[in-house]
């Protein structure tokens, strides 16, 4: 059974990934792209015991192909629905990128940047939701490896991956393992925060679905009792899963209450995984920070053995606005990540860049779709080709 959550792991992306001084050269090795796609497709035919295969040559599937390959990933290793999603994942970032790589080529390969040229940088990345700060860093970074030296527009656009792919990953220095998984055969509570309208209830649900084919038991403790339908929409989405929801039937509920019968029904199931969905919106700020602490404080009596993490969920479209929603749950909800949702081509992708720079938490599942398969773990390297190609 492929593991989602363990893809990084298995694959060792952060050890394959080119690393900043190395990222260049790499464009230069001779890797024949064309036949690893090929015997990949081949191998996905065979796995799928369809010759004629759902997965065409096209330049979709050649672009995720060679991201693939340039992490070290073997063709017969690949699966249909890496490249399913690493396509879908193109698409959502098409627009920024877009935007982006035809300016940035031309301003980046002209050798030491000018204050124009500068200028036309800042306003691009600003354009991209890059944000103020992280913008600042990429220029002061960028700047001081042109005025070494002069690099032609694909080297110079090879050295800025890896200034933002860096940024991506500065926050996981912090945690004490890069990885994000559940671990198996012992309980894990994830909570999942934020404002009503980011996503945060199709989340939990397209979790439980990459839960459960992966391989992980789950339920879902459905503990949004505050808005309307949260908890028929949650249902809905989990039985797409056939995930266990846990819910209280009568209205305005206390929602740690919800949280106390679903950690005791995990334990007697002896579920992996237990998804709670808090509320994201009650009669005042300090009222809804309250909330989740009385969440918290039921979790650390009933479970004080289980692996607790507190996710927030950021709607892309909204940019640096979402920013200061995130500001006011990341102490309260002691958060230990970030679930990026909505990039599928309305968004612009350098909100996530603004959000591992100033709230210096790490991105750990993003989501390009409104289908359930459209929510994967957060992989730097992928996010980065997929806003910034060629």
């Amino acid at each position: 059974m492929f593991n989602w959550f363990r893809r990084q792991d298995n694959k060792k992306q952060e050890d394959s990934a080119p690393k900043t001084e190395e990222r260049a050269e790499t464009a230069e090795t001779k890797v024949d792209y064309t036949n690893w796609a090929k015997t990949a497709r081949e191998n996905i035919q065979d796995k799928q015991n369809d010759r004629e295969g759902s997965q065409e040559l096209d330049e979709e599937f050649m672009w995720s192909a060679k991201v693939l390959a340039d992490r070290g990933t073997k063709p017969e290793e690949v699966s249909s629905e890496e490249i399913d999603w690493l396509k879908k994942l193109r698409r959502g970032l098409g627009k920024t990128r877009r935007n982006l790589i035809n300016q940035l080529k031309a301003t980046v390969g002209k050798g030491p940047l000018d204050s124009d040229a500068v200028m036309e940088i800042e306003a691009l990345l600003l354009q991209a939701d890059v944000g103020i700060e992280a913008t600042e860093q990429v220029i002061e970074t960028l700047q001081e490896k042109l005025r070494s030296e002069a690099l032609p527009p694909d080297e110079a656009i090879a050295y800025l991956k890896t200034i933002l792919q860096a940024i991506l990953d500065e926050p996981l220095k912090k945690v004490s393992s890069p990885g994000f998984a559940p671990e198996k055969e012992t309980l894990n509570i994830w909570l999942l925060t934020g404002v009503n309208g980011a996503g945060k209830t199709t989340t939990v649900g397209k979790l439980a679905h990459l839960a459960q084919k992966s391989g992980y038991t789950c339920t879902i403790a459905a503990a949004d009792t505050f808005r309307a339908a949260a908890v028929e929409q949650v249902k809905t989405w989990a039985e797409r899963s056939n995930t266990q929801v846990i819910a209280n039937p009568g209205k305005n509920t206390d929602p740690a209450a919800v949280v106390y019968d679903a950690i005791a029904a995990a334990n007697a199931r002896k579920t992996e995984l237990l998804l709670v969905d808090t509320a994201g919106r009650l009669q005042n700020k300090k009222n809804l920070m309250a909330e989740l602490d009385k969440i918290r404080r039921i979790i650390d009596k009933k479970a004080p053995n289980a692996k607790v993490e507190s996710l927030l969920v950021l709607d892309a479209t909204l940019g640096q606005n979402g920013l200061s929603q995130a500001k006011v749950f990341k102490d309260a909800a002691k958060l230990s990540g970030i679930v990026l949702t909505k990039l599928d081509g309305s968004a612009k992708g350098g909100v996530a860049l603004a959000i591992a720079q100033q709230l210096d938490l790490p991105i750990r599942f993003i989501g390009a779709g409104e289908g359930i398969d459209d929510l994967r773990p957060f992989s730097s390297y992928e996010f980065v080709e997929a806003l910034i190609e060629g």
